[in-house]
């Protein structure tokens, strides 16, 4: 009986780590991924082709200096001076996004002035970078992010996480 109420308490307290981890985890990501997805929608329809051109590559279309203001992610064990590891990281999904909330943490601000940190901040620090912001969208990347916003309306997207 000793042992299995102990076993029990052992198990609840490593769920509860685990939890908790996931938690920080989370904390750690400023840009939800209902924003990721409008971000990606607006910038490129999301077109997972591998691609580089015009100093931008992948479904993001992050430049070499986003990649690296964003912390030279890359994949696997690969080295950051590796003449591939930045089209490697940001043409896949997961590399790409975690290079976006790297960004987000170092350049995250309220650039439309409304009082908050949002989606629409991040996706203006996206599209114009972290000293840009402010500045004007174009009007089909805002279009299309503003109705990639209003499908999942349902969700709070102007809260943080």
């Amino acid at each position: 009986m000793a042992a299995n109420k102990l076993c029990c308490t052992l198990v609840f307290g490593a769920l509860l780590c685990l939890g908790l981890v996931a938690l920080i985890q989370a904390q750690d990501k400023p840009v939800t991924d209902v924003c990721l997805g409008c971000i990606c929608e607006a910038i490129s329809g999301c077109n997972q082709t591998r691609f580089c051109g015009g100093g931008v590559c992948g479904l993001f279309r992050i430049t070499w200096a986003y990649w690296s203001d964003g912390g030279k992610l890359t994949l696997g064990n690969e080295s950051p001076q590796s003449e591939d590891a930045y089209a490697n990281c940001v043409n896949d999904p997961y590399c790409a996004a975690n290079t976006i909330q790297n960004y987000m943490t170092k350049f995250g601000q309220d650039c439309n002035k409304d009082g908050g940190i949002d989606c629409y901040d991040y996706a203006a620090i996206h599209k114009l970078g972290g000293y840009g912001c402010g500045g004007e969208l174009a009007y089909q990347y805002q279009t299309s992010l503003q109705s990639c916003l209003n499908s999942f309306q349902q969700l709070d997207v102007r809260s943080g996480p």
